[in-house]
């Protein structure tokens, strides 16, 4: 997988059009150490279960290529601080097949948008989560995928844009060694973390490391923002083209304490966007 000793494998979302295994391909051909996926279609709350045929060709596909899948991205329409009994009952649903489908796949990482608190507290909302992906874990009877907390950019009521609100949520979990964050560069610099140079990235870190911990960062979600700093917007942009600039992520990719921790592109432009803004990544490299 690695082509950079003591570096961060780099990646990108690739698509599962065509088959799970064609994911895997498609990394390869954008040049990707690791991949991102949706494991069924992100805008349903239901999907057709994996055939063994399906896990035995993305397997395969694994071992041809050396390209790691390191992530599963849980569909958009989950949400587990709904207040609304229905959604809820849904999305617990969905979140648990979720984790076997990770589990069937043997990626190690499932990232999630905590969830939106609609019209109840937020209070409310991080102790719905936190107890919500405790039974998910129980009723999915899985062992070895852990759930990440995805940091998010504040937009209206979502969850998890504050360093403390995922600490909290971790902390109130009673299995907490199952949960860890993905850091989204986007989400937090419109959240209000700046990270364009190298004072500001050590701030940031710096209140990382107070509340849920280096050690907790699983992955990285590499997006440059259309938006400006503390806009609470959510609006990734291409690597260099937006507000955080190159300046930001040569902070990032290059940091000794995450040499490890895949980093995974999310920008707009399609696969030309991504081999590009992954050749300019390694480019920053030292």
């Amino acid at each position: 997988m690695m082509k950079y000793k003591n570096l961060p494998p780099l990646g990108a979302h690739t698509s599962i059009s065509g088959g799970h295994s064609k994911a895997i391909h498609t990394g390869a051909e954008l040049g990707c150490d690791v991949i991102q996926i949706f494991s069924k279609n992100q805008m349903q709350w239901r999907s057709k279960p994996l055939q063994d045929q399906e896990v035995k060709e993305f397997r395969e596909a694994v071992n041809e290529t050396r390209v790691l899948p390191m992530a599963v991205h849980v569909a958009y329409l989950i949400n587990l601080a709904s207040p609304e009994k229905r959604i809820h009952g849904q999305s617990m649903e969905a979140f648990t097949d979720e984790l076997r489908r990770c589990e069937q796949l043997e990626i190690p990482y499932l990232i999630m948008h905590p969830g939106s608190h609609m019209d109840s507290e937020p209070q409310q909302g991080l102790d719905k989560i936190a107890k919500s992906i405790d039974r998910s874990l129980k009723d999915s009877e899985t062992s070895k995928t852990m759930v990440l907390l995805e940091s998010t950019a504040g937009q209206g009521t979502n969850l998890g844009y504050t360093f403390e609100q995922l600490q909290y949520m971790i902390d109130k979990s009673t299995l907490p060694e199952r949960i860890a964050v993905c850091i989204d560069t986007c989400h937090i610099f419109t959240a209000g973390y700046d990270i364009r140079d190298a004072e500001t990235w050590s701030n940031t870190k710096k209140k990382i490391s107070r509340t849920v911990g280096l050690t907790k960062i699983k992955t990285f979600h590499m997006n440059d923002s259309k938006k400006e700093f503390g806009s609470k917007r959510d609006r990734h942009e291409r690597i260099g083209q937006g507000e955080i600039g190159l300046e930001g992520f040569r902070q990032v990719v290059n940091d000794p304490d995450f040499k490890n921790i895949p980093m995974i592109l999310e920008i707009p432009g399609g696969n030309d966007a991504y081999a590009e803004d992954l050749k300019l990544l390694r480019s920053l490299l030292k």
